[in-house]
């Protein structure tokens, strides 16, 4: 009864709690013969309740989590030798529910519903890739749908590491029904594939031999999903819709602009004037367009020649700060909820700083943000929309844009050691984050939560007050503090709250940090005598914060 050891033959030892002469209770089990070990509850003699069982002595090979009468059954980690690991429901001793699978040694990641032990239901598979060394931003190849028996069969989409982007049915791996194809340079096709082909019939109307624009180059290629042929559908220069005929936008088949929604708030009789106008006005300022969203989607990333740039949300929601959109009484956040409106977004993914953006959806998103910004402005004059896009470009984007703020993309350095940690600072915000009270009820931060969660870190301190907190915050955004009063109703979008980490990091604990992590004096330090004493100081600043934080 009570506590006791156990001695077998072999060498296999029990420490721990017993009941009638069996192990019942917390106790621990080395085996004699093999490096298994298990420490953890029991219940008549079995694995029963928490534990942990390591399979090798390097321990590089365990299991922590539910046990029933020596199955794994409920929540559980399994951290395989290879390094993969499994974080998620299990029945049976195999892998049943959902749960996060990550193959480190092949870099994918896939999250969602399990079958005894193979990917089966909804989930989303993602492969990372890696074009350059040292990349800020990993392009990746997802799948978000349907899985049977481990393979992509239903429905889904397929979002390309290039952007390009297909959403409709599978089956083996392969697009095989009807599907929509949009191309990395906005070309799209809809229709039926076949074998992961467009259809034979759809050949037949294309000219193939125009010049085609692959969705990657040679060593992309080389690197895609297993199962998916991307090489396999070519882009042509022309699109005819699925009617035989062609488009008519002026600005050409390159670019396809989305305004159904928009034109729909307007008069049958003038939806086509107010179309075409803006149109024009897009084509206009379309090379300036071009230019800043080439500069938004490179920040933080190291220039080469192999690469291609992505904008994602995080840099659009820097080019929308450093334009002053949110100077419109309009939060990030509710930019995201309108953009989210027009163009289908998941809930999900509403606030996603990962969602990448093609050129055209760029210039989609602005269309609409200009139209929910001045629309009443101009609902009595004609073409309201082209008004709506051209007071837009002149009086925030041509003054503001590509000058960059913030504490995120303001120093090569600081950006480089920051991203580090954007993968585990996204799991704590969205760890924060509470349904938002109106439709679609998407999880949000509020100025609150954030506040809370510093608390809870033990970061609200005598360098960082509430007062600080709010000086940092308002500092890009007049309409959260005064200096009296503070608004702690507003929401932070992921980018605005990383960007704030940095400056709680960079402001308040710089004093703690010259003196605790470099031990020089602190005279020395301010003088920056040391040459490099600045960088290393900022970098070491930045680690600690985040280090706090994790």
């Amino acid at each position: 009864m009570n506590h006791g050891v156990y001695t077998w033959p072999d060498g296999s030892t029990y420490e721990g709690e017993v009941t009638n002469g069996m192990r019942n209770g917390f106790g621990m089990f080395k085996c004699g013969t093999q490096p298994v070990s298990y420490i953890g509850h029991w219940c008549h003699g079995k694995r029963h309740g928490k534990g942990s069982i390591y399979y090798n002595q390097e321990g590089t090979s365990w299991y922590e989590g539910d046990w029933v009468y020596n199955i794994k059954k409920g929540w559980g980690i399994r951290c395989y030798k290879s390094g993969n690991i499994y974080e998620g429901q299990w029945e049976n001793n195999m892998r049943h529910g959902e749960g996060r699978m990550r193959w480190l040694t092949t870099n994918e990641e896939y999250t969602g519903h399990w079958e005894k032990g193979i990917q089966n239901g909804f989930g989303t598979h993602t492969w990372f890739l890696k074009r350059i060394p040292n990349s800020q931003y990993p392009l990746r190849n997802e799948y978000i749908g349907e899985f049977v028996n481990g393979f992509r069969h239903g429905q889904g989409k397929f979002y390309y590491a290039s952007g390009a982007m297909y959403e409709g049915e599978w089956a083996s791996n392969k697009k095989q029904g009807r599907g929509r194809m949009t191309f990395k340079n906005g070309h799209v096709y809809e229709g039926l594939f076949s074998n992961d082909h467009i259809a034979q019939f759809f050949e037949t109307e294309m000219d193939y031999s125009q010049s085609l624009d692959r969705w990657s180059d040679a060593s992309q290629r080389s690197r895609q999903p297993r199962g998916s042929s991307v090489s396999a559908v070519r882009e042509p220069e022309t699109l005819r819709k699925l009617d035989g005929s062609e488009s008519r936008s002026v600005l050409g088949t390159s670019i396809e602009l989305d305004l159904t929604l928009l034109l729909d708030m307007y008069p049958e009789e003038s939806q086509e004037e107010e179309k075409k106008q803006v149109e024009y006005a897009v084509l206009r300022n379309i090379t300036e367009l071009r230019r800043i969203y080439c500069f938004y989607s490179g920040l933080g990333c190291d220039h080469s020649l192999d690469n291609t740039f992505l904008m994602t949300k995080l840099h659009f929601w820097r080019f929308l700060k450093d334009c002053r959109f949110h100077h419109h009484n309009i939060t990030l956040a509710d930019m995201d909820r309108v953009l989210s409106v027009y163009n289908g977004i998941p809930i999900e993914e509403i606030h996603s700083p990962f969602r990448t953006i093609l050129l055209r959806t760029f210039l989609n998103y602005l269309l609409q943000l200009a139209y929910y910004i001045h629309h009443k402005e101009f609902q009595n004059r004609s073409p309201s929309l082209f008004l709506c896009f051209t007071k837009l470009m002149s009086e925030n984007i041509h003054p503001h844009a590509c000058q960059v703020k913030g504490h995120l993309f303001s120093e090569q350095q600081r950006t480089l050691y920051s991203m580090n940690y954007i993968d585990k600072c996204w799991e704590i915000y969205t760890a924060y984050c509470r349904p938002n009270e109106a439709p679609p009820y998407e999880l949000t931060m509020k100025m609150r939560y954030f506040l809370w969660m510093l608390k809870d870190f033990r970061m609200i301190n005598k360098d960082l007050t509430a007062t600080k907190f709010m000086t940092v915050i308002a500092e890009d955004n007049p309409f959260v503090y005064d200096g009296t009063d503070s608004n702690f109703e507003l929401e932070l979008v992921f980018l605005e709250f990383f960007e704030a980490l940095l400056c709680f990091s960079l402001c308040c604990m710089f004093d703690q940090m010259t003196r605790s992590y470099l031990k020089v004096p602190y005279d020395d330090i301010t003088t920056n005598r040391y040459g490099s004493t600045q960088t290393i100081l900022n970098q070491s600043s930045v680690v600690f914060v985040f280090t706090t934080v994790r």
